[in-house]
């Protein structure tokens, strides 16, 4: 199609494209089995499932990832999360513990674990895998020697925790295991955050080094219409973060996580009586 009206009436409309396919596409993650998640105020986590439409039996969407005219269609798999960079600025704007996101992760960097404190943030219930709207916000763990610290790593640690429960439906759903997870978004600004999220996922976790991956895939998607650019080229300068915990301590963690999730279950029971 073309544009009708305004200064760029005329010109060719060469690509449209939702911003989670967006960066999808901007990932490169054009083959059968590639994950991207992004990390912005929420989390985003697509998995390419090739031309096959997989109905999720572990809470997960089926969408178009993307097609390419005269082409079949690629899907994928889709999982949110509600609060992710929104627990960060709860801490700021609710809580006054910090003043600035940055003051989070340095907080968290100042202790090596969060001592047994774990943060759910369910603050409008909870999105994939659990969908339980009558879950809220619950923070466990608390003794006489937690700290700010502790509790900014927890509350960063949940969006890991939160990450880990997609990527193990969408393994669950695909039948496959994935060797990595490609990020974007905001929060990978932080070292500390991919570094989490690599340890409880148990692969490695590859940050591009540009930052606006979305808007490089809506030019991706134009530029392959227009001829000028390879689909699945993958960007070459990537940082790689690797687990550094074994599957003892990343399954400990991840039942305390679990327990953590039954307990922010249940809390609105006005929630629970419109189910």
């Amino acid at each position: 199609g073309t544009i009708k009206s305004g200064p760029l009436a005329g010109k060719k409309i060469l690509g449209v494209v939702g911003d989670q396919q967006a960066a999808l596409l901007g990932q490169g993650c054009v083959n059968k089995g590639e994950t991207k998640n992004t990390y912005g105020t929420g989390c985003f986590m697509l998995y390419n499932t090739g031309t096959d439409i997989i109905q999720s039996q572990h809470g997960l969407l089926t969408t178009v990832a993307y097609q390419q005219q005269g082409q079949a269609p690629t899907y994928a798999l889709e999982g949110s999360v509600a609060v992710a960079g929104l627990g960060l600025r709860w801490l700021r704007d609710n809580m006054g513990m910090i003043k600035d996101y940055q003051e989070a992760f340095e907080l968290a960097s100042q202790v090596d674990r969060t001592y047994g404190v774990y943060f759910v943030p369910a603050f409008s219930g909870l999105f994939a895998p659990h969908w339980r709207a009558d879950a809220r916000g619950t923070l466990c763990g608390l003794t006489g020697h937690t700290t700010k610290q502790h509790v900014s790593r927890a509350v960063i640690e949940s969006v890991c925790f939160q990450v880990c429960e997609i990527f193990d439906a969408m393994k669950a759903d695909s039948q496959t295991e994935p060797k990595k997870l490609l990020v974007d978004g905001g929060m990978t600004q932080s070292d500390l955050l991919l570094q989490m999220q690599s340890n409880l996922l148990g692969v490695e976790v590859h940050k591009p080094t540009i930052k606006e991956v979305t808007a490089l895939g809506a030019a991706v998607a134009a530029g392959v219409t227009a001829g000028v650019w390879q689909l699945g080229s993958k960007m070459n300068h990537i940082q790689v973060y690797c687990p550094k915990i074994d599957d003892k301590e990343r399954a400990r963690k991840m039942k305390r996580w679990k327990m953590a999730v039954e307990r922010s279950l249940g809390w609105d029971l006005e929630a629970m009586s419109t189910n």
